[in-house]
């Protein structure tokens, strides 16, 4: 038996097969869903106008506090720092390690977390392609600021990122709803107290940044919940058949 065979055996739970599946499974998702969300629609006048709808939404219900938040963060160089370094990680380091973590470590509970991330993913495709929305970055005339640009040279328009992004991607907000699916999940299954409160918390510390760096509206972000409550809704019901088949035998 080769040395990788056995160390196949010994840290993976269901071997290099199984593995390799997975990764394909997700990098193809993801491959996918680049591609999709780039070419979703680009049109600025209807994404500019979806916007402004948000904004007059919110003002009506007095929900309009984004820009408070802005303020509040620009006072930090420090917590901006931090805001736009969660903007960048929360989705796709964050839910790469988590979902790599639960695999290795909490494998039972890994296609469950997997298949939610996914059907929440493909559910806000459609709403960008539905729905394209200017974030709030887009609307300076109201005092917002494209806080990330000033933070590790990145922005929306650096290199890679302007190609596999999609400018109008703001409704719902999939930073808000993958934040939600990971903290839940991980908040479950850790075996350590303060990791769960900190899990917990992780939603809301995701939720504060994505709005204070201009990302994403508080109606994005309850959009975002609401994808990932449905997600979840589609694979329990999907799971159901199969563990009435599984009981049945």
């Amino acid at each position: 038996m080769t040395a990788l065979a056995v160390a196949g055996r010994r840290f993976l739970p269901r071997g290099w097969t199984d593995l390799g599946c997975q990764l394909l499974i997700w990098f193809g998702f993801l491959l996918a869903y680049q591609v999709a969300r780039g070419v979703a629609d680009r049109n600025p006048t209807r994404a500019f106008s979806n916007g402004l709808a948000v904004i007059r939404v919110e003002q009506h219900v007095n929900a309009f506090f984004e820009l408070t938040l802005q303020q509040f963060m620009a006072g930090s160089h420090v917590l901006s720092w931090v805001a736009s370094f969660t903007y960048w990680n929360s989705e796709f380091t964050v839910v790469g390690l988590a979902l790599l973590w639960v695999y290795l470590r909490r494998n039972e509970h890994f296609v469950r977390f997997r298949n939610w991330i996914l059907a929440a993913n493909v559910i806000g495709l459609v709403g960008y392609v539905l729905i394209p929305t200017a974030p709030p970055r887009m609307f300076p005339d109201l005092g917002f600021a494209d806080t990330l640009a000033g933070h590790a040279g990145l922005n929306h328009g650096s290199g890679l990122i302007e190609l596999a992004s999609n400018p109008y991607a703001a409704m719902p907000s999939l930073h808000a709803a993958d934040a939600l699916i990971v903290g839940i999940t991980l908040a479950l299954i850790v075996r350590v107290w303060w990791a769960r409160v900190l899990w917990l918390l992780w939603p809301a510390w995701v939720w504060f940044c994505v709005m204070a760096t201009a990302n994403h509206f508080v109606l994005d972000i309850v959009a975002g919940v609401a994808v990932a409550l449905v997600a979840w809704l589609l694979v329990s019901r999907a799971r159901a058949p199969f563990r009435t088949a599984q009981a049945a035998r």
